[in-house]
């Protein structure tokens, strides 16, 4: 389960964009945007399943409308591929000056599908953090949608604008807009990536033939992959043809993307909590080179069980010494120890019912040794897990103090 995030970013001439940001849960291994095909929006059933499924991979997308489509500003008549190309910029731009706690956000991938994967292509060069791109049932030049409204063509030469049917909705088309996409010839743009490239088609794609998936390939340099989309239709409305799609972009991306930047790193024998924009409760506890998240149960209002909540943390440093500590005794004696496993629970009650002392702490620890262990080799481990550092600082008491940073 990923967590969803309704956002807003400023895009060209000051209008207003709307995207949604899916944040992984648990591990980050980069940041993406998606963009949708010609007068779709964010919400197609590609951009929402793909994105999903990134984040479930560990990929944070941002999957928004272009201007003048779904819930962002502007008219989509006073739109080109040139003002497409300027709200991939923006959104850039936006994913940049966000953090996955200890992480940035600056997209390292593009996903482009339809006329969105033409615009990724063309859009790539002008965002620095980008390494890699994934198109999905592009075309190999923009133009290719102007058969869509071929008919009404001469109507918005001569008047300028003219209202066409696309899937069974009205738009209204501007001359800029066919002016634009008749001198967008994608090729030159992907003979000139400098980024690993990314290829899925369907070979039975009725709106934009597999042949285009063919020309952006020759024309692409290696690094390059092509994956067919075997039985899918254009629009990827079957479920498991966007549940592959995105298992084949976040298998690829692992290997393409570079480790991702952190902002900021706990030093060894430190650990640094910083929150995270994914809930109320979230944070992202950075220990030494390791990620780690906190969080709330589902039942705590405003948590979303993106991690262990705090108190988990403290059983897991229990039982991993504990476990350590056996393990590290029995070498040293030379005892067929096989397995450790420690099962921990954590409760307040009083103290032998006297309520007025308050509630106290306690903690219960089961611990289960595997191999053939006699019974006084088990009566000295349990001894000795009573012994190992983290119990004796929790029973000893610590002292806390706190400064300002």
């Amino acid at each position: 389960m990923t967590a969803i995030q309704d956002v807003e970013f400023a895009g060209r001439e000051g209008l207003t964009l709307a995207g949604k940001l899916h944040l992984p849960r648990g591990s980050y291994r980069g940041a993406a945007i998606f963009a949708h095909c010609f007068t779709c929006s964010k919400e197609t059933l590609a951009a929402s399943r793909i994105a999903a499924g990134l984040a479930a991979a560990g990929v944070a997308v941002l999957r928004f409308d272009f201007t003048g489509l779904g819930q962002s500003q502007g008219a989509f008549s006073q739109t080109s591929f040139a003002t497409n190309l300027d709200d991939l910029i923006s959104a850039a731009s936006f994913m940049e000056s966000w953090k996955f706690g200890a992480y940035s956000l600056a997209p390292q991938l593009l996903i482009g599908h339809s006329l969105g994967g033409a615009a990724v292509l063309a859009a790539a060069p002008d965002i620095a953090s980008v390494r890699a791109v994934a198109t999905i049932g592009a075309p190999s030049f923009a133009g290719h949608v102007l058969h869509l409204f071929q008919e009404a063509t001469a109507q918005i030469e001569k008047e300028g604008q003219a209202e066409v049917h696309i899937g069974g909705r009205p738009f209204t088309v501007g001359a800029e807009m066919v002016r634009d996409l008749k001198s967008r010839m994608t090729a030159e743009h992907i003979s000139g990536l400098r980024c690993d490239l990314l290829v899925l088609h369907s070979p039975i794609d009725s709106i934009v033939g597999i042949d285009n998936a063919a020309e952006i390939f020759t024309h692409a340099k290696h690094p390059k992959s092509f994956v067919s989309l075997d039985t899918a239709n254009h629009l990827l409305t079957r479920a498991e043809d966007a549940a592959f799609a995105a298992s084949v972009i976040a298998s690829w991306a692992q290997r393409c993307l570079p480790e991702v930047k952190k902002l900021s790193k706990a030093k060894g024998g430190e650990v640094q909590v910083s929150a995270s924009p994914d809930g109320d409760f979230a944070h992202d506890i950075a220990a030494g080179s390791y990620l780690m998240r906190a969080d709330e149960p589902e039942s705590v209002p405003g948590g979303l069980d993106t991690g262990p909540p705090p108190y988990d943390f403290l059983l897991a440093g229990l039982g991993a010494c504990t476990a350590m500590t056996l393990r590290l005794y029995a070498r040293q004696k030379g005892w067929p120890l096989e397995d450790v496993d420690v099962q921990l629970r954590h409760k307040k009650d009083y103290l032998q019912d006297n309520q007025e002392a308050g509630k106290l702490d306690f903690i219960d620890r089961t611990i289960t040794l595997t191999g053939p262990l006699d019974a006084e080799m088990r009566t000295r481990l349990l001894q000795i897990a009573d012994k190992c550092p983290v119990h004796k600082s929790l029973e000893n008491g610590i002292r806390i103090t706190t400064s300002l940073g």
